[in-house]
């Protein structure tokens, strides 16, 4: 099987920190790495909204849990590229 890697950025400041996004992700996914950033460059987006980029792929929602979903259904689509 073929590994890819699929990247989650993370603002500091965003509201989906009040889950440790960073255990929960690599924990499930080896092939994920998530990287906190001081600044993604999305303020407006931040102050609303927990969000994430997935491999550059704008993710948000609602509520921290709900984004979780959302950045889990992501990496999913991104690894399934790389399946055999």
């Amino acid at each position: 099987m073929k590994h890819g890697v699929v990247v989650v950025e993370i603002c500091d400041s965003n509201l989906i920190n009040v889950l440790d996004i960073e255990s929960i992700i690599e924990s499930e996914y080896p092939d994920a790495a998530v990287l906190k950033n001081d600044c993604l460059s999305f303020c407006g987006l931040c102050a609303l909204k927990p969000y994430a980029l997935v491999n550059n792929s704008r993710i948000f929602a609602k509520t921290p849990e709900e984004a979780l979903d959302k950045i889990r259904t992501k990496i999913e689509e991104e690894l399934a590229i790389y399946a055999d």
